[in-house]
């Protein structure tokens, strides 16, 4: 089998991506430009946006050809993540490691790549832009300029949009969080207008048009902004509704079924989901929920056979002075024995293949640990070999 390339600082790309906190079906519409540009720009037929986690990549946004994942260890773009900074296959079909991979054997029969990563300012690569056509292409040094830039914008809307939602999140805590953030916003962008207007008067003496142009931007949004701050501090009391940064378990059921139910159907594999129905409605908080629960539902895929069942059971416990989120990831696949168990709760698991070839890479069960100590939660695991396994995890919640 082809080994799998994998990054020098895995563990540490996986927690960096981890840290955006995605949902990987919210950005189709907000990257459906740039990947547009990207096509246009390489002269090509496909461009994707490709996120690449433990097990997974998820197609973010597509253009060309309608795809929304696959397993990593069948992609393209894992050497590209990989990379330092392009990765660029001239023939699919002439190249041993991708001529049987069922993208470029069958339809859509690709036979060009060029990837670029999408890399943090901390220097990981957490995904790539990739462009691909069904012949073979050479793209100039102009074009791939080109589509580097376009890669650090995806990366700055990425970062943005998290920013974004903290500030959102923020924007929810109360009414007089609210009216402190608005008032902070008046005073320095009363002065930023008052001092436009300034350099608008004197570039009128000037006559300097295209400086006049862009102090008259400046004006109309910081007026926008003076605007929406006014529009925050006369805001009434909100009722209690979902925040940004919260699920409840009728719609993490649901985001979670989205997403890994094309897993199940390519290996055959029953998927359910399940949820408490007396606790559905109660918002909790979905940091790291969708990273956790995901790496333990592909995990347990990877390691069940054929015609096999993974299920997941969610629930919510309330407490006097706290709320409980109970994950429960079962399957029917080849199960672990003690040395198996105790090796993932140390953190010293090595990776192996699933039982379909599925490719290992040794990160995902490590990353579910990290990410549950983080949170101060639990994770325990009932297993035997070759009787299938349960990861059970417990996350305090705030009420």
């Amino acid at each position: 089998m082809q080994k799998q390339p994998l990054p020098e600082n895995e563990m540490e790309r996986i927690i960096s991506l981890s840290d955006y906190d995605l949902d990987y079906t919210a950005f189709q519409d907000q990257f459906k430009d740039l990947a547009k540009l990207a096509a246009k720009v390489a002269g090509t037929e496909i461009s994707l946006v490709n996120l690449i986690d433990s097990f997974t990549q998820w197609t973010i946004t597509n253009h060309g050809l309608d795809i929304d994942q696959m397993p990593r260890e069948d992609s393209v773009c894992q050497y590209t993540i990989a990379a330092e900074n392009q990765f660029e296959v001239t023939d699919l079909k002439a190249d041993d490691r991708f001529k049987d991979k069922f993208y470029v054997a069958d339809a859509p029969n690709l036979r060009y790549y060029y990837g670029i990563p999408l890399r943090t300012s901390e220097g990981y690569n957490i995904g790539a832009l990739c462009v691909l056509d069904t012949d073979l292409k050479t793209l100039s040094p102009e074009k791939t300029e080109l589509l580097k830039i376009i890669a650090d914008e995806i990366v700055t809307r990425l970062t943005a949009q998290h920013i974004i939602n903290g500030l959102k999140n923020k924007l929810h805590d109360a009414n007089e969080s609210k009216k402190k953030v608005a008032h902070d916003i008046r005073g320095p962008l009363g002065g930023i207008i008052g001092l436009a207007q300034v350099i608008s008067e004197q570039g009128k003496d000037n006559e300097i048009d295209e400086v006049l142009e862009f102090i008259n931007l400046i004006q109309r949004s910081g007026r926008s902004l003076l605007e929406l701050a006014d529009e925050i501090l006369t805001m009434s009391r909100p009722t209690r509704e979902l925040k940004a940064d919260e699920f409840n378990l009728l719609i993490f059921k649901d985001k979670l079924e989205k997403l890994y139910t094309p897993q199940a159907i390519s290996k055959n594999i029953k998927f359910a989901v399940t949820t408490s129905v007396n606790s559905a409605e109660i918002p909790f908080s979905k940091n790291k929920l969708l990273q956790i629960t995901g790496n333990l539902i592909s995990n347990a895929m990877k390691f069940t056979p054929r015609d096999g069942k993974v299920t997941v059971d969610l629930a919510l416990k309330i407490e006097e002075t706290r709320n409980l989120l109970q994950v429960n990831v079962t399957d029917t696949g080849v199960g672990l024995d003690q040395a198996g168990i105790d090796n993932i709760l140390s953190g010293t698991k090595t990776s192996t293949d699933g039982t379909g070839g599925e490719a290992g890479y040794g990160f995902g069960l490590a990353l579910v640990k990290h990410l549950v100590d983080s949170l101060k939660g639990t994770m325990h695991i009932y297993s035997q070999a070759g009787q299938g396994a349960n990861f059970e995890i417990v996350l305090p919640q705030a009420q």
